[in-house]
C-alpha cells in the first residue's frame, strides 16, 4: 500500500482548507482600531474667562466603593413583596428594594445593559473605557492581556487616587501594576463557589475601615459561578445571594458622607446559568447607587431611563469623581445624577454642564478615530459634525452672554451623544474585502481540488500520477516572490498574503496537471478525451447523495434553517438513509429475483448471489435502518436550546448530576448513564470477541480485555463522587475531594495508555500451527490456511477463511518440500482475526477514545453516546448491506471504492450529534465545565483548558472522522460468501476472505482510501465554504453577529478538528498496514521451514 503518497496528499488538502480559513477570518473578524491616547486635565476646561482645572476642583465624591457581583442579572435584584413562593433566584436580595423605597434621594436601582458578547472580561473593558467590544474579542476572555486603551483605571492614577482592588484576577491582567494594593484570586475554576468571595470578605471590612484608599474594587464571583455549576433555580443560589445581600447590607453601614457605592453586575444569565451571547437575559445585568448623602436631586420620576448603558457608567463615575472621561469613551452621562441647575456645590456639575464635557470629549475622539480610521461612512462622519458645531455654537454663545440655556438644548446634546454611539455600533464591523476573496477563491478551488481528487485517485496513486513535487515548488516559489515584493515595497513581510500566494498557485497548477492526467489515461484506454467540465456535470452532482449535503449548504444563508439545524439535520439523515433501500428496490434488488426457466438451462448468468441471502442481507438492512430511526427518534431528547427557539425546554441529561435536587431522578440518571457505559464497553468487546481479535497477546488486545473495562469503572465511580453534594459526607469530605482529583486523572491516563498500546502494536492477529490431523473423522485433508474470526480457539470450526491470503500460500506452496505429500505432515495455519485486522484496532480505537470524550460531557449524555455508537453501526451494516445487494449488478470493477451515500450520512452523522449531546453553534452553549474535569483547582496556562473544551466540544466531529474508514472496512468485514465470485478473487466457490482483499490489491487499497478521505473532506469543506460565503454575503445583516458569525467560527473550528481526526484515522490505517506487512514477513519463512 502506497502510504506516503495518501497521506501527503490530504495534509496538503487539508493545509490549503486551513489557508483559506485564516485568510477570510482575517478579514471577516478584525478588532476595531484602538486609539491609544489619553485626557487630560485641560480637555476638561469650561469656558469662561477664568477657567478652572477641572482635577484640581472639589469633586462631588471623593470616594467611590465599586461592587462587582458578577452575573447579577436584573432579575435577581428586583423584589416582589407579592411573590408568596419565590424560587430560588427571587427575593433574595431585600436590602436593594427596602434602600430605595426607604431613601428614594439617596438610592436608585436600574437595569444594566451589557454590549455583546457578554463575557467577563469584554465587560470589565466595556465598563472601564467606555468603548464598544467587536465580535472577535470574545476569543481574548480566557486569555485576558493589559488594556492600552484610556481607562478608568488609569485615569483614577493620573490625579492620584489610591486603587485598591479585591477579587477575579482578570483585573490583574487588564490592568498590570496599575493597583495601589491588589489581593486577585484565581477565577477560572467555575465549580468553586467561595474561594474568591471568602477571600474578598477577609479584608473588605478592614479596608474600607482604613484611609489608604480612593477607589475599592470588589468583584465576587460566587453568583456567576453558581450559575454556572447549578443553574439559577438551585438552591445554592439562594444561599449565595442571601450572602451578597449581607455583604451590600454591611458596606452601606460602613459608608461615609463622601463615598459613592455602586453595585452593579458585568452580565445576566440564561436559564441554564450560561452567558456569553446577546439574548435579553444575558445582557441585562442590575446596577444599584447610593451614597449617605442626597444623591439625586429630585425624586424619581417618568424621566427617569429605563435601561442605563454599561458605557454610560464610565462618564458618570468620571465626572462624579472629578477625573476626565477617558479618551475613547462613547458613553453619556446619567443625567438624573446631576442637579438641572448648578446650585452652588463646590465641584457640583448642572446636567448641562456635564453634558457639554461628555459630548465635546466625544467629538474629540471622533475626529481623532475618523483621521486613523476611515470606516465610518463620510455622510455620517460629516451630519455628526455639523451637528456639534452647531450644538458647541449655542451653548457657547448662552455662557458667554449669561443667559439661561433652551430647554432644547440638553435633549440636543443627548440625542448627540446617542447618534454618535449607534454610528459606532453600526460602523465597528470592519471588514476587509481583499482578504474575505482570496479566502473564498482557496476555499472554493479546495473543494472543487477534493471532488477531483476523489474522481481520479486511481490515476494520482499510480507511480507515474501527478505527485505533489511540482506543486509544492510553485507554491514555495510563489510565496517567496510575494514575500520579496512586500519587503521592497512596504517594508515588511505580511504572512497572510503569502501563504495565499503559495496555496492559490500549488491549487491552479494541480487541478491543470489532475486535468492532463485525465486526458492522457482517457486516450491511453481509447476513449475519447473528456471536456474540461466533464467532473462536475449535472448528471454527477445532481444526484440525491449530493443533492442532499448541496441543499444544506444553500440553507446556511437561511438564520431560520441555522437555529433548527439540529432537527433539520437529523430529518436529512433519515431522508437519505430511506433513500437507499427505496433505491435498491427501484432496481430491483431489495428482494431475490423470480425464477426463470431460462437460467437453469445456461441461457442466463445466475444471480450472484441466492435467493436465501438477499433475504437475509434485505432483512439486515431494514432492521438496521429501523434502528438508525429509533437512535434518531431518541437522540432529539438530547438537545439544548438557542435564545431564539422561544419556549423550547433544554434536555434534563445536560445537567450535571449535581444539580438534581430530587435524589430519585438524581439515581436514575446515574443508573442510566452507567448501563449506557456498560452497554457501549460490551458492544466493542463482543465485535471484536466474535471475530476472533481478543485471542493474541498483542497491546491492543490488552486495551480491550483490561484497559477499556477499567476506563469504564473509573468512569463510573468519577460520576458517583461529583454527583454527591458537598455537605453529605462531611467526614468524608477530603476523600471525596481526592476521589474528584484522581479519578478523572487516573481516566486520562488509562485512556493515554491504551490509545498508545494500540498505536504501538495493532495487530489482533492469533496464529495457531498444527501438523496433527485434524480432519476429524473425515477423509479429506484440512486446508493448509485457515484465518478463523472465530469468537475463540475452542471454536475453531466458526467463521473459518480457508484461503486467507493468496501470495502466502503460494510461497509455502513453493517451499514445500517434495515428500510432505502426506495429510499428516502438511501444516496447518489458523490465524485467528485476521479478517477484521484493519478495523478491529480503529473501531478500539473510536471506542476508547468515546469514553475519553464522554468523560468531558455531563453524565446524562452517557445514552446520547451511547446512541452514537448504535447510528455509526447501523450507518456501516446499511452501507455494508447496501454494497452487497448491488452486487447484483455485473457491473463490479473489482475496487473498494465507497460510494458517496454511506460518506455523506457519516459527515451529517457527526453533525447531528454535534447537536444531540447539547452543543449549539452559539458561544452560550460551550460546556466550560470540561475544562476542570480532573482539574478542580484550575489551571496555571489557557492551553490544556482550551484543548479539554475543545475536545468536548467537537467530540461528535473526531469520532466520525477517526473512524470514517470504516466505511472501507465494513462491506469487506460483513462480506457474504460467494458474493464477489469471479471478480476479486477469482476462483469460483471462493468463501468470504474479508479484509484481506485489500492485502492482495494494495494499489486499489491506496486509491480507495484517499478517494474516501477526500469525498469526506469534501462534504465537511463545503459546509464550511459555505457558511462562508453566508457570513460574506450577509455581513450587513441585523442576525450577522448573532447567527452566522458564531456558525462560521464553530463549522471553521470544527472542520479543523475533523481534518486532523481524519489524518489520525487514515494514519493509524497505515500503521496497521505496515504491521500487517511485517507480521506475514516473519510468518511466512517460519511456517515454510
Amino acid at each position: 500500500m502506497k502510504g506516503l503518497p495518501v497521506l501527503s496528499l490530504l495534509l496538503w488538502v487539508c493545509s490549503v482548507y486551513f489557508v483559506g480559513i485564516y485568510l477570510f477570518v482575517g478579514g471577516f473578524l478584525l478588532v476595531r482600531l484602538e486609539v491609544n491616547r489619553t485626557s487630560t486635565c485641560g480637555d476638561v476646561l469650561q469656558p469662561g474667562e477664568e477657567p478652572v482645572d477641572f482635577c484640581r476642583a472639589q469633586p462631588r465624591f471623593r470616594r467611590v466603593v465599586l461592587l462587582i457581583i458578577d452575573a447579577l442579572k436584573i432579575d435577581f435584584a428586583r423584589f416582589d413583596p407579592n411573590n408568596t413562593a419565590p424560587r430560588p433566584y427571587e427575593n433574595k436580595l431585600p436590602v436593594l428594594d427596602e434602600t430605595v423605597s426607604s431613601r428614594p434621594s439617596h438610592s436608585r436601582l436600574y437595569p444594566f445593559r451589557a454590549d455583546p458578547p457578554t463575557t467577563t472580561m469584554q465587560r470589565i473593558k466595556g465598563f472601564t473605557t467606555g468603548s464598544l467590544p467587536t465580535f472577535v474579542d470574545v476569543g481574548n476572555n480566557f486569555a485576558s492581556s493589559a488594556i492600552l486603551e484610556d481607562n478608568l483605571i488609569h485615569q483614577f492614577g493620573q490625579v492620584g487616587k489610591r486603587v485598591v482592588f479585591m477579587g477575579d484576577d482578570t483585573w490583574e491582567n487588564l490592568f498590570p501594576k496599575k493597583f495601589h494594593r491588589s489581593l486577585p484570586f484565581p477565577s477560572f475554576n467555575v465549580k468553586d463557589l467561595h474561594t474568591v468571595d471568602s477571600g474578598i470578605l477577609r479584608h473588605l471590612y478592614t479596608t474600607m475601615m482604613g484611609g489608604d484608599w480612593d477607589v475599592l474594587v470588589a468583584h465576587f464571583l460566587g453568583v456567576d459561578h453558581c450559575g454556572h455549576r447549578f443553574g439559577p433555580d438551585h438552591p445554592a443560589m439562594a444561599d449565595k445571594l442571601t450572602q451578597m445581600d449581607g455583604v451590600i447590607r454591611s458596606v452601606i453601614d460602613h459608608l461615609q458622607n463622601d463615598t459613592l457605592l455602586v453595585v452593579m453586575g458585568d452580565h445576566g444569565m440564561t436559564d441554564t446559568g450560561d452567558h456569553g451571547g446577546e439574548s435579553q437575559k444575558e445582557t441585562d445585568a442590575a446596577i444599584f447607587l447610593y451614597s449617605p448623602s442626597p444623591l439625586f436631586p429630585t425624586p424619581p420620576s417618568q424621566t427617569e431611563p429605563d435601561v442605563v448603558p454599561q458605557t454610560d457608567l464610565v462618564p458618570t463615575l468620571a465626572l462624579l469623581l472629578g477625573v476626565p472621561i477617558p479618551y475613547s469613551s462613547v458613553g453619556q452621562v446619567l443625567l438624573p445624577l446631576f442637579p438641572s441647575q448648578t446650585q452652588g456645590a463646590v465641584g457640583g456639575l448642572s446636567q448641562l454642564e456635564a453634558l457639554w464635557i461628555n459630548a465635546k470629549q466625544v467629538n474629540r475622539f471622533l475626529e481623532t478615530y475618523s483621521g486613523m480610521a476611515k470606516d465610518i461612512p463620510p455622510e455620517s462622519l460629516s451630519q455628526l459634525k455639523n451637528e456639534f458645531s452647531l450644538l458647541s455654537s449655542e451653548y457657547l454663545t448662552t455662557v458667554r452672554e449669561g443667559r439661561s440655556p433652551s430647554p432644547q438644548l440638553a435633549a440636543s446634546l443627548q440625542a448627540y451623544l446617542t447618534s454618535v454611539r449607534d454610528t459606532c455600533r453600526a460602523t465597528w464591523a470592519r471588514f476587509n474585502p481583499l482578504k474575505m476573496a482570496a479566502g473564498l477563491a482557496i476555499l472554493a478551488f479546495a473543494c472543487l481540488m477534493c471532488f477531483v481528487l476523489s474522481e481520479l485517485s486511481f490515476v494520482l496513486i499510480r507511480d507515474n500520477g501527478p505527485g505533489l513535487k511540482a506543486p509544492a515548488i510553485v507554491a514555495l516559489g510563489a510565496g517567496i516572490c510575494v514575500a520579496a515584493g512586500q519587503l521592497f515595497t512596504q517594508g515588511y513581510i505580511e504572512v497572510a498574503w503569502c501563504l495565499a500566494a503559495a496555496a492559490l498557485s500549488s491549487e491552479l497548477l494541480f487541478l491543470w496537471r489532475a486535468r492532463q492526467s485525465r486526458a492522457i489515461n482517457v486516450a491511453k484506454n481509447g476513449s475519447k478525451a473528456p471536456k474540461s467540465g466533464a467532473w462536475l456535470t449535472p448528471r454527477r452532482l445532481l444526484v440525491p447523495p449530493l443533492l442532499v449535503p448541496l441543499l444544506r449548504c444553500a440553507s446556511l444563508l437561511s438564520d431560520s434553517y441555522v437555529i433548527a439545524e439540529g432537527r433539520a439535520v437529523t430529518f436529512l439523515v433519515f431522508s437519505l438513509a430511506l433513500y437507499i433501500p427505496i433505491h435498491l428496490n427501484w432496481d430491483g434488488l431489495l428482494l431475490p429475483p423470480n425464477h426463470d426457466p431460462l437460467k437453469p438451462t445456461g441461457l442466463l448468468p445466475s444471480a450472484a448471489l441466492s435467493p436465501s441471502t438477499v433475504r437475509k442481507e434485505s432483512s439486515t438492512l431494514l432492521a438496521c435502518l429501523g434502528l438508525l430511526v429509533g437512535s434518531l427518534y431518541l437522540s432529539l431528547s438530547f438537545h439544548g436550546c438557542r435564545e431564539e427557539q422561544g419556549s423550547c425546554q433544554p434536555s434534563p441529561f445536560l445537567s450535571p448530576l449535581s444539580r438534581l435536587q430530587d435524589s430519585q431522578l438524581k439515581n436514575l440518571h446515574y443508573i442510566l448513564s452507567v448501563c449506557s457505559l456498560g452497554l457501549w464497553t460490551y458492544l466493542l468487546r463482543r465485535f471484536l470477541r466474535y471475530y476472533g481479535n481478543l485471542n493474541s497477546s498483542g497491546g491492543t488486545v490488552f486495551t480491550a480485555r483490561w484497559i477499556l473495562p477499567l476506563l469504564s469503572v473509573c468512569l463510573a465511580l468519577h460520576w458517583a463522587v461529583s454527583a454527591t453534594p458537598e455537605d453529605s459526607f462531611r467526614n468524608l469530605a477530603q476523600l471525596i475531594s481526592l476521589a474528584q482529583l484522581v479519578l478523572p486523572r487516573a481516566a486520562f491516563v488509562l485512556l493515554g495508555l491504551g490509545l498508545f498500546l494500540i498505536w504501538l502494536d495493532p495487530l489482533t492477529v492469533f496464529v495457531k500451527t498444527r501438523s496433527t490431523a485434524t480432519a476429524r473423522g473425515s477423509s479429506l485433508p484440512p486446508p493448509r490456511y485457515r484465518a478463523s474470526t472465530g469468537i475463540s480457539p475452542q471454536a475453531e470450526l466458526h467463521h473459518l477463511i480457508p484461503q486467507i491470503y493468496q501470495r502466502m500460500r503460494r510461497s509455502l506452496d513453493d517451499g514445500e518440500l517434495s515428500g510432505g505429500s502426506e495429510v499428516g505432515s502438511r501444516p496447518a495455519v489458523e490465524a485467528y482475526g485476521l479478517g477484521t485486522v484493519y478495523s478491529a484496532p480503529l473501531l478500539l480505537f473510536c471506542g476508547l477514545l468515546g469514553i475519553g470524550l464522554l468523560l468531558l460531557h455531563p453524565e446524562g449524555m452517557a445514552l446520547s453516546f451511547l446512541l452514537l455508537l448504535l447510528e455509526m453501526g447501523a450507518l456501516l451494516h446499511i452501507h455494508a448491506s447496501s454494497t452487497t445487494l448491488s452486487g447484483l449488478h455485473e457491473t463490479y470493477s473489482g475496487g473498494f471504492n465507497v460510494p458517496w451515500t454511506p460518506i455523506v450520512l457519516w459527515s451529517l452523522a457527526a453533525t447531528q450529534f454535534f447537536h444531540a449531546t447539547g452543543h449549539l453553534p452559539t458561544f452560550p452553549s460551550i460546556q466550560w465545565g470540561a475544562a476542570f474535569v480532573g482539574f478542580p483547582d484550575g489551571h496555571t496556562g489557557t492551553i490544556l483548558p482550551a484543548s479539554l473544551v475543545t475536545l468536548n466540544t467537537f467530540a461528535s466531529h473526531i469520532l466520525f472522522a477517526v473512524g470514517c474508514p470504516l466505511l472501507l472496512f465494513w462491506p469487506l468485514v460483513c462480506e457474504v460468501r460467494g458474493s464477489r465470485v469471479g471478480r476479486a478473487c477469482g476462483e469460483e466457490g471462493e468463501d468470504a476472505v474479508m479484509e484481506m482483499r485489500l492485502r492482495e490489491n494494495p494499489q486499489q487499497f491506496s486509491s480507495a482510501l484517499l478517494q474516501l478521505s477526500t469525498r469526506y473532506l469534501f462534504i465537511v469543506g463545503a459546509q464550511v465554504f459555505a457558511s462562508v460565503c453566508a457570513a460574506a454575503i450577509l455581513r450587513r445583516h441585523l442576525m450577522v453577529w448573532k447567527v452566522f458569525a458564531p456558525k462560521l467560527m464553530f463549522e471553521a473550528s470544527g472542520f479543523l478538528v475533523s481534518s486532523v481526526s481524519l489524518l489520525i484515522g487514515v494514519t493509524l490505517v497505515l500503521r496497521v498496514d505496515v504491521a500487517v506487512g511485517r507480521w506475514f514477513k516473519r510468518l511466512i519463512p517460519d511456517a515454510s521451514r
